[in-house]
Order: C-alpha cells, then structure tokens, then sequence
C-alpha cells in the first residue's frame, strides 16, 4: 500500500509502528548523552577549579579593555554584565545549556503547530498529505515549556542580568538605571505570567486541533475542517503575538540594556527554518520505511523551496539587524556584535563565521537547482547543515552574554543537545503512532495527491 499513490484516501490508513528496536536505539541515544553531560560536569568542574586562575591575568586584562571601549562607545551606557563575571559559578554553563536546549527544541515543536496552522488558514491543498508529522510536533511542549518555567523560577537569575539582586534597587551597589527603567515589562512575575499563560494557549489549541484532526478521520464531512480553520487562525494571531514576546523574554533580555526592533522576525526565522528541516528530516525517515508513499518528489520539492527561502530570508534579518545598527550609528547597540566578534578567545567569532556557513552559503548551493530539491539525499544533507548551523545560532544569541568567556563546545555541550534531541524523536514517534499517517478524509487529499509542480 505504501508505495502507491493511487487509491481511495477514504478507505485506506496507515500507521507508524514505533517498534521496540527502535525505542531502545533512541534510549541508548539518551543514555550515552546523559553519560556525555556527567563526565563532562564532572570535567568542568575539576577544570574551573584549577585551570582557570592561570590565564586570569590575560583573561582579566581582555576584560577591562574590551569594557573600557564599550563604555566609551556608549557613553557609559553600556556594561558587561557584571555578576556574570564576578560571581561566575561552573555550573551556569550547564544551567546556560538547558536554556539553550530548551529554548531551540521548544521552538521546534511550536512551529509545527504554526505549519499546520498556516495550511488551514490558507486553505492549501498540497500540504494535506503531510500534516500529521507536523500535527505531532507540539506533543514536546509539555516537556520543554515546565523545563522552562522550572529553570526560570529556580536559576533565572544566572541566566538574565535583570533577575540579579539589587539592580532596581535605587542606592544598591548593583542599582542599574537602564534595567530599572525596563522593571515593569522584566519582573520575574510577569515574566512567568507571559510564560504560563501563552504555553498554556499553545497546548489549549493544539490538543483542539489535533482532537477535531482526529474526529475528522473517523466520521469525515466538510464541518471538522470548517473548525479546523477557525482553530488555526486563533493560533496564529495568538503565536504572532507571542512568538516576538518569547524573543524578547527568552533570549534578548540576557543581553539586558542591548535591545533590537528586528529580534522578534530574527528568532522566528531560526526557529522556523530549522522546523521545516526537521520535517523534511521525518518525512523522508517515514519513506525509508516504506511509509508515505504518496508525498511525492513535488511535495519534496515545496518543502525543500521553504528550507531554501526561509534560509535566506534569515540571512537578511541576520544581515539587517547587524547593518541598522551600523548604518544608524547607534554606539550604544554594537556591544552585541563586539561580543561576539571581538571578544572571548575568538570562540564566538568562529562559531558566527560557521553559522553563517551553515546556514546560508551550504544551503544556497545545495538546494539551489530544481533537481536538488526532489532528491532525498541533498534534502537530508540540507536539512542536517540546517539544523546544526540554527542550533548554533541560538548558541550565539544566548551563551555570550549568559557565560562570557566561560563557554566553549565540549561534552557539557555534546551531552545536552543529545538527551533533549533523544527526548524529542521519541515524544513525536510517539504521538506519530498515535493517528494514521494519511488524513484521509481531509478534503483537499485528492488535490494533494495529483499535486504536481
């Protein structure tokens, strides 16, 4: 059946088998990240002990130049976030990286609830083949979001400079105008009030949408996709709104006084390149085994022109947001960009030279012909460089202004990612298991199924 898209979609099913083979590869996957994130602590933490004071002088003097010019660019507006520095702990790179990982996979599984979405406001047809992989994205938002508050609640304030004590403080050493101006909308109330209240509005809609995608397979009839719209549309004005303030909360008030217009659009567009890669990634994985048949190399083709459009238009807004603020003059702004250009022991400089490698110029080549983006393997390979070099992104936007020259890719790092990407894959095969891969009385199915471009 697999292999035919010839049929009648109303009679025919098709189920993912999450085969116990497969749930133990994916748990040893875990295992060893989490083996990988024990050793490496426990490495960090012998390192930061002793290694650390040799290259103190040099570190320290970086430091001070590296303060003094960005206090005189910005007229003593700007500084470095002092805690981070004097009071750094080993452990807030470990807390930094389940930021990071939490931040990146939430990302992941909220877009997919944004795809399906986008299709039913749209009414697009050709998608309908392939909704249920996206459908089942969101399922991870029950783990990722309470990693969130839970880390927010207990170590947020080794994550956002705003949350150290003292700092609204009118007479406090640690009393900072410029965040104290900002107090109303950065409070650690608030804050978990945003949180709280736009995760709940998240999984709210998704269990809607997936209950009315469900009941539509059972009984068909125009009306479930008539609500499904509705659904969708309440989504999307809701994540249009919250996915900027998630931008501003989550990752840009770490670099507290730095703030930029564009931020919103910028993390949008990592989030949402890198969930249509890990789309394009499970489809073809579904294909391999036998599975969806019917998703043709023309819906391959559409998938792998999002991948490549949206990997330019993240591009621009990464370009733009570095060439407003160059071009407006804006000293106060460019600490972001010193940061991660100038300073730390040129780690961050490579990891922005590689980003931009991987995100941009791989992709372009890769994905560039018409050929290219109807065959799998430069799909996969696409789709990998895409993920990694997004992953690393967030890892740009988040680890300067978090750990300073403290960070670096080491097992710490290696061992976090794979527990949370273990964790994903299997929280979606799960949910994958849970419906037939075809929406078969979805009612644009047979326009999706002569689909052809």
């Amino acid at each position: 059946m697999a292999g035919h898209s010839h049929f009648s979609p109303a009679n025919v099913e098709e189920h993912f088998d999450f085969t116990s083979e497969g749930k133990k590869r994916i748990i040893y996957a875990f295992i060893a990240g989490v083996v990988a994130l024990v050793v490496g602590i426990y490495l960090l933490s012998k390192g930061e002990a002793g290694g650390h004071e040799v290259a103190a002088a040099g570190h320290e003097a970086a430091k001070a130049g590296h303060e003094a010019a960005a206090e005189h660019l910005s007229g003593g507006a700007v500084s470095h976030q002092p805690d981070a520095e004097e009071h750094y702990d080993w452990t807030n790179r470990v807390w930094a990286n389940v930021w990071l990982n939490a931040v990146f996979f939430t990302g992941i599984a909220v877009v997919g609830m944004f795809f399906v979405s986008l299709q039913y406001l749209t009414k697009s047809g050709w998608s309908s083949v392939m909704k249920r992989v996206p459908e089942a994205f969101p399922k991870f938002l029950y783990i990722s979001l309470p990693i969130l508050i839970l880390t927010f609640f207990f170590k947020g304030d080794v994550i956002f400079h705003w949350m150290h004590h003292g700092v609204t403080e009118v007479g406090n050493a640690n009393y900072d105008k410029i965040i104290a101006g900002k107090s109303g909308y950065l409070n650690k109330n608030f804050f978990l009030a945003r949180l709280i209240g736009f995760g709940a509005l998240w999984i709210i809609l998704w269990n809607m949408l997936r209950k009315k995608s469900l009941e539509e397979d059972l009984n068909g009839g125009t009306e479930y996709f008539t609500q499904l719209v509705k659904i969708g549309t309440a989504f999307i004005v809701i994540f249009g709104a919250s996915s900027s303030i998630f931008a501003w909360d989550w990752v840009m008030s770490i670099d507290t006084h730095w703030f930029s217009t564009m931020f919103g659009w910028y993390m949008f567009a990592s989030w949402h390149v890198t969930t249509y890669a890990v789309i394009v990634l499970t489809i073809l994985y579904l294909k391999d085994k036998g599975l969806m048949g019917y998703v043709n190399e023309n819906h391959l083709h559409d998938l792998g022109k999002f991948m490549f459009a949206f990997s330019i238009f993240w591009t621009y807004v990464w370009f733009e947001q570095f060439l407003l603020i160059y071009y407006a003059n804006l000293p106060e702004e460019t600490i972001y960009f010193l940061e991660r250009w100038e300073g730390y022991d040129k780690l961050y400089k490579s990891s922005e030279i590689l980003m931009v490698i991987l995100n941009f110029l791989l992709p372009f080549l890769v994905l560039m012909t018409r050929d290219a983006k109807r065959t799998r393997i430069f799909l996969k390979i696409a789709a990998f460089l895409i993920i990694a070099g997004h992953y690393i992104d967030f890892y740009q936007m988040i680890m300067p202004g978090v750990v300073g020259k403290h960070g670096g890719y080491g097992l710490v790092e290696f061992g976090m990612v794979t527990v949370f990407a273990s964790a994903f894959i299997y929280v979606i095969s799960g949910e994958l298991t849970k419906a037939s891969l075809v929406a078969k009385n979805h009612p644009f199915l047979p326009e999706a199924l002569h689909h052809d471009i």
